[in-house]
């Protein structure tokens, strides 16, 4: 039910109040979300994702979330998504307890992720590039390794460089590039709509259906869930129940964008090594993915992934399963 029905109030009135509150909470968002301040911090979400994900020397994992909003008016198609909808677009990087360490919220719906991260005046990537953020050195994975940078997890959607890794593409890829693809998963699914994401709209309601607000209070409202989000996680901690069932959230724009320097190759092929030779999981080898499909190395089958449109998640198809040759 509307709030201006459950309190007798006006609109005016209400969106006066949602104002007012949003812009108050909004001004303790550095209290609340900001990138580590030490070294030491940097290495504490590291550890992190080292201790959770089995992924070292990662100081985050970054995606984009397209949030719905009513189409605002006199802006032809610059909020409308690949997803046929308009939206804004939040972009954020969290650590692996699905807190908040970096937000950009309000860039038009049409915008891919990697456009926002590196074109968008971002203060997250200008700061990583020009190496002003207290980020502990490159140091090795091993006792008489090479030096490894500490990096940001990404998908598809963000180019390859030095400081952020993404995904090995293309369908016949080796054994090695499957294992690499598989960890860097496990630590990129902490943005994702099953972690934080997903706490995020089903913990505040209002992202199940389309904002129909001024854009920039739709902005102003997101930021604010975002400062929310990580004050309820530091005061409750963890709740399992807030991820099962993700409403009002897509993916961001996915472009297959795999250019990178030497250096940046050499950096993702350093961790596949490390991963295979140096410290490989137990079960690794029995989630083998090909393209949209999974193989389990035990029994042979392949379990092809599909996509539900209406409840935004992935399952196993049993029925497309077939022996491996």
């Amino acid at each position: 039910m509307e709030l201006y029905y459950n309190y007798r109030l006006g609109h005016t009135t209400i969106c006066t109040i949602i104002r007012e509150v949003c812009s108050v909470i909004c001004q303790y968002q550095e209290q609340f979300i900001g990138l580590p301040k030490t070294e030491n911090d940097w290495e504490k979400v590291a550890r992190g994702f080292e201790t959770i994900a089995n992924f070292p020397h990662c100081i985050g994992a970054i995606d984009g979330k397209h949030m719905r909003v009513i189409k605002p008016m006199h802006t032809g198609s610059l909020y409308f998504n690949y997803k046929h909808y308009f939206s804004i677009v939040l972009l954020a990087l969290c650590d692996a307890n699905c807190n908040f360490l970096y937000i950009d919220v309000g860039a038009y719906g049409k915008s891919s992720d990697s456009a926002i991260y590196e074109y968008k005046d971002s203060a997250l990537y200008n700061n990583l590039i020009n190496q002003s953020l207290p980020v502990p050195a490159a140091n090795p994975l091993t006792e008489n390794g090479d030096n490894v940078p500490y990096v940001i997890v990404g998908d598809e959607a963000f180019a390859l460089h030095e400081k952020l890794v993404r995904p090995y593409g293309g369908y016949n890829l080796s054994y090695k590039q499957k294992i690499f693809n598989y960890r860097l998963s496990r630590a990129r699914r902490y943005i994702e709509c099953t972690r934080t994401f997903g706490i995020l709209s089903n913990k505040w309601r209002i992202f199940h259906k389309p904002m129909n607000v001024h854009i920039d209070l739709a902005k102003a409202i997101v930021r604010t869930c975002c400062i929310l989000h990580n004050f309820v996680r530091s005061r409750d901690g963890y709740s399992y129940e807030d991820t099962l069932t993700v409403t009002g959230l897509e993916p961001g724009t996915s472009r297959n964008r795999d250019r990178g320097g030497r250096t940046a190759l050499t950096v993702r092929d350093k961790l596949a090594d490390y991963f295979v030779t140096e410290n490989p999981l137990p079960w690794q080898d029995k989630y083998l993915g090909s393209g949209n499909s999974i193989t389990d190395l035990q029994t042979g089958k392949i379990y092809y992934c599909i996509y539900d449109t209406k409840s935004l998640s992935c399952y196993l198809d049993q029925s497309s399963s077939r022996q491996h040759p």
